[in-house]
This record gives structure tokens, C-alpha cells and sequence, in this order.
């Protein structure tokens, strides 16, 4: 099998329709790693789990998605990428079908994992669109796809708590679960073939993996500055509704959802950052967007806790955090697509999986720092996180 029969990469044959259409799915795939996040209450005391168990619904979640960037996303290396992409769309499915109709804990938490797992179909598109786009506008088109990506992050909390208000959230699930079908329906009859030329077997293809997580500079470092981004991204998103919810704001379920749609905002980094990078400015736009973090939680220092300045200072904060790292997945994603098309997919793993660690370390940080100290410590901590990044980066 040749690339004669698919899309050959660097001809330019990317239309703004085609870059739309991915930008849209990975968005809506995404979202479904995040709908559960602010109805963990609700849902363990419908189906009858303690307080103690209600993290299993976030966490095994995340789980299948961790499995899937490791396990299947590499695949994407081996195996016609658009039936990849299909199939664990259709996975994603099932689970997703399966928590909306689960009468108990044990069917809903094996759907949890079903929805991590196949909702990496994401990280099978971006490459594909990498594939897709000519070597001067790959940063445009990895970044105007991205952006849909971080759009699909951002808005999932606040779209399911809106559709768990107005409904249950039962009704969550089903309808993406219909987003879902749809999405498959639409992209088996518009998108091309892209079958590689990897004639390793699966074995042989994970084993490589360690090879090119051990011999590839790049990824290394930009694996590792976006952990420590994702990390202080994960903080902020996991402790700022306690802090809303505090006696400090007292915000409701609904305020603090219109808070969390502030840092959609921040979405609008992505094609930037790709703009950039095709500019060959990676270096000094990384260094921007490890201080936009930082500055980030400085900003939240400016006013006391409780006022309405600090209600609006944490707003700004979430934009330009939002903004900080979304612009720098980007930039790391174009610096890593452009070392070869033929491990893309297998890079692209390494570098999700390796930032999402980085997450899962900054959502258990943020909440010991916030139950220690409050927002103090915790906006420390996650001012912190992106200096590392930056002393690191300052050594390249």
C-alpha cells in the first residue's frame, strides 16, 4: 500500500471546509472526556456510589483515555487512519449509550472507561490533518484544528451543567451519544484514505516507542513543557469552583458554569500559535506562552478574595491561562509533526500521554493545595509550575 491512494501529504490539497470539518469532530470528541466532570454529584447519588467512590467517574474516564493514547493512538502509524478514527468513534459511542442508560455504578463506570478510550479518535485526527496540509501551512491547519479541540475542552462543563439543568443528566450522554452517529455518518463519506507504508507489527510498533521516546530531543522537551503547562491548567480548572462555591463568591452551579465559558476564550491561541510556528518564531512564542501562565495566577493576587476586582481578575486570569496553553500544545505538536509523517501518530501519543500525566499530577495537586492552604498555596503552586517549564526551556 502506497500513499498513492489517499490524500498525499504536502500537496497543498487541504481545503478551509476540510480543516473545519476535523476542527468540529476533534472538538466534539474531546468534549466527551469532560461532560462528567461537574455532575459527579448528581450522578454517584443516582446510581448510589459514596462520596469517597464519585472520583472513579472523572478517573477511569481518564484511564481509558491514558490507555488509548499509549495503545491505539500508535496505531494510527500502521493502520488506515480514517477507519481508525471511525471505529473508536463508534466505541465512544457505545459508552457513551451506556452511561445514559446504566441502572447502577458497575455498568456506569465500565462506560466511563469505554468513553475515555474511544475518544482518542482525536489524537488519531490531528495527525491525519497534519498529514493532509502542506509543510508551510502545517502549523495553520494543526492550529485551526487544535482550536476546535480546546473549544470542545472548554465548553463541555459548561454545556453539560446547562443541559443537567435544564433536563438530567441522563440527557447529556444521549445527545452527545447522537452527536456522535452523526459525526461518524458525515466523516466516512467526506474524509480521504490515508493508509501508511509501516510494515511493522503491532509489537514492533509499540516497541518503537521507546526508542523514539529516548532518541527525539524534541518531543522530550516539548512533552515536558507541557506537562508542567497542563499541570498548572488542571490546577486552576479543578480548584477555582471550589473557590467560587467558597464564602468567598458564593456563586451557584449556573454562575460558575458562565465563569468556566470565559476561558473558551482562550481557544482563539491555537491558529495563532500554528501562524507563528509556520513562521519559524516556535522558540519566542513558547517563552510567551510560559509566562502568560505564570502571569496568569499573578493576576489573581491584585485584588482581595471576595470582591468583585477579584471576580473579574480571575476571569482575565482564566483567558490568558486558557490562552497560554493552548498556544503552546500547538506549538509543540507543529515542532514534533515536523520531524517525519512516518511515526506521527506514534509521537503525537508519546506527547498527549506525557502531558496528561502532567494534568492528572496538577488536578491531585491543586486539590491538597487548596485543602492545605486555600487559593494561596494553590496559586503558588500553580505559578510555579510554568517557571519550571521556562528555567527548562532556557537551557535549550
Amino acid at each position: 500500500m502506497t500513499y498513492a491512494t489517499e490524500h498525499r501529504p504536502d500537496t497543498g490539497r487541504v481545503s478551509a471546509g476540510m480543516t473545519f470539518l476535523l476542527a468540529a469532530a476533534c472538538g466534539l470528541v474531546a468534549a466527551n472526556i469532560y461532560y462528567a466532570q461537574p455532575l459527579a454529584g448528581p450522578i454517584s447519588a443516582a446510581l448510589g456510589l459514596s462520596p469517597q467512590a464519585a472520583g472513579l467517574i472523572v478517573t477511569l474516564t481518564q484511564i481509558g483515555y491514558g490507555a488509548g493514547l499509549l495503545f491505539v493512538v500508535p496505531l494510527g502509524d500502521l493502520v488506515e487512519n480514517r477507519r481508525l478514527a471511525l471505529v473508536m468513534i463508534g466505541l465512544a459511542t457505545l459508552g457513551l449509550l451506556g452511561a445514559a442508560l446504566s441502572p447502577s455504578a458497575g455498568p456506569f463506570l465500565a462506560a466511563s472507561l469505554l468513553i475515555g478510550l474511544g475518544s482518542v479518535a482525536v489524537q488519531v485526527l490531528v495527525p491525519y490533518a497534519a498529514h493532509l496540509a502542506p509543510e508551510a501551512i502545517r502549523g495553520r491547519v494543526v492550529g485551526n484544528v487544535m482550536s476546535g479541540l480546546m473549544l470542545g475542552i472548554m465548553l463541555a462543563r459548561p454545556v453539560s451543567s446547562f443541559i443537567a439543568k435544564l433536563s438530567s443528566w441522563h440527557a447529556v450522554f444521549l445527545a452527545s451519544a447522537a452527536a456522535m452517529i452523526a459525526l461518524s455518518l458525515v466523516l466516512a463519506r467526506a474524509l480521504p484514505q490515508r493508509a501508511p507504508t509501516s510494515k511493522l507489527r503491532y509489537g514492533q510498533l509499540l516497541a518503537s516507542m521507546a526508542r523514539l521516546a529516548a532518541t527525539t530531543p524534541i518531543l522530550q522537551r516539548r512533552a515536558l513543557y507541557h506537562a508542567c503547562l497542563f499541570a498548572a491548567f488542571s490546577l486552576f480548572w479543578t480548584t477555582t469552583p471550589l473557590l467560587l462555591a467558597g464564602p468567598a463568591f458564593g456563586l451557584s452551579q449556573g454562575g460558575i458554569a458562565l465563569f468556566a465559558l470565559a476561558g473558551v476564550a482562550g481557544a482563539v491561541a491555537a491558529p495563532i500559535a500554528g501562524r507563528v510556528a509556520d513562521r519559524g518564531w516556535t522558540r519566542l512564542a513558547t517563552f510567551f506562552a510560559m509566562l502568560a501562565v505564570a502571569i496568569a495566577f499573578l493576576m489573581t493576587h491584585l485584588a482581595p478574595l471576595g470582591s468583585p476586582w477579584s471576580l473579574a481578575l480571575l476571569v482575565i486570569a482564566a483567558i490568558v491561562l486558557d490562552f497560554g496553553v493552548s498556544a503552546n500544545m500547538t506549538l509543540g505538536q507543529r515542532a514534533i509533526f515536523a520531524l517525519g509523517p512516518e511515526f506521527r501518530s506514534r509521537l503525537n501519543g508519546l506527547y498527549m500521554a506525557t502531558f496528561f500525566v502532567g494534568g492528572a499530577i496538577g488536578s491531585a495537586l491543586g486539590g491538597w493545595a487548596y485543602a492545605q492552604g486555600g487559593w494561596t498555596l494553590t496559586s503558588w503552586i500553580g505559578f510555579s509550575l510554568p517557571l519550571v517549564a521556562l528555567m527548562y526551556a532556557l537551557s535549550e
